[in-house]
């Protein structure tokens, strides 16, 4: 059986709602970062980036989402484009560019906005700014179609929901005026029933929300080094 180690955030989210939408049967196994779970010698021995979510598959381990949908998806052959050099090409852009753009953009904003230490106004310009271009090209991708890469709904969608359905806290409650196209995506994901199985993750497991001492120095122990 496949072993899905998750949290609430929005990375396991994702892979969550492959699981659900392709009815695979895993065992959720939670790791809570704010107790310094990710940091065991147990999880580290399958995942040294310290990070959620992680999948294991038998004898095969993978830990970033992105790859994590990929590596589903082939071993499936759901929620892909057509089979030909062309579409195989726009599945990998897209997917790396929500990896290396959308991810660390919205993580990074999130966190100079909400979890810094100090206020740092170039910070949080900084990305806020390119947290929004990023998903200002999603919009207009989506302005032509109504999934990224064409007609169909694929793990690139998937990786988007992610982070995407969180916009507001990424950017502000009136982000999604001027990203209209990618409005309708996120609606239409956040109706589909397979997000109900997401939710109902979310809750079997009571995660510490508490941002205590604990907390900052598991999550952000960067902090430590630099008081």
């Amino acid at each position: 059986m496949l072993k899905f180690y998750y949290n609430n955030g929005p990375n396991p989210a994702k892979v969550a709602l492959f699981l659900e939408e392709a009815e695979l049967t895993y065992e959720p196994i939670p790791v809570d970062t704010r107790k310094g779970e990710q940091f065991t010698p147990e999880y580290l021995a399958i995942n040294p980036n310290a990070k959620a979510p992680t999948l294991v598959d038998g004898d095969a381990t993978i830990f970033d989402s992105n790859a994590i949908l990929l590596y589903l998806a082939e071993k499936t052959g759901k929620f892909l484009p057509g089979d030909d050099p062309a579409n195989r090409g726009q599945l990998l852009s897209w997917l790396m560019f929500i990896a290396s753009g959308i991810g660390p953009y919205s993580g990074q904003s999130v966190h100079f906005q909400r979890y810094a230490p100090q206020n740092m106004p170039y910070a949080v310009n900084r990305y806020r700014f390119e947290a929004n271009r990023h998903y200002a090209i999603l919009n207009d991708k989506l302005a032509d179609s109504p999934y990224i890469l064409g007609d169909d709904y694929t793990i690139v969608d998937m990786a988007a929901w992610g982070w995407a359905r969180l916009l507001p806290m990424v950017l502000d409650d009136d982000a999604w005026s001027t990203l209209p196209h990618l409005k309708r995506l996120i609606d239409e994901i956040n109706a589909r029933p397979a997000v109900q199985g997401v939710e109902a993750l979310r809750e079997k497991h009571a995660f510490k929300t508490e941002m205590d001492a604990d907390s900052n120095r598991y999550m952000f122990p960067s902090n430590e080094k630099s008081s």
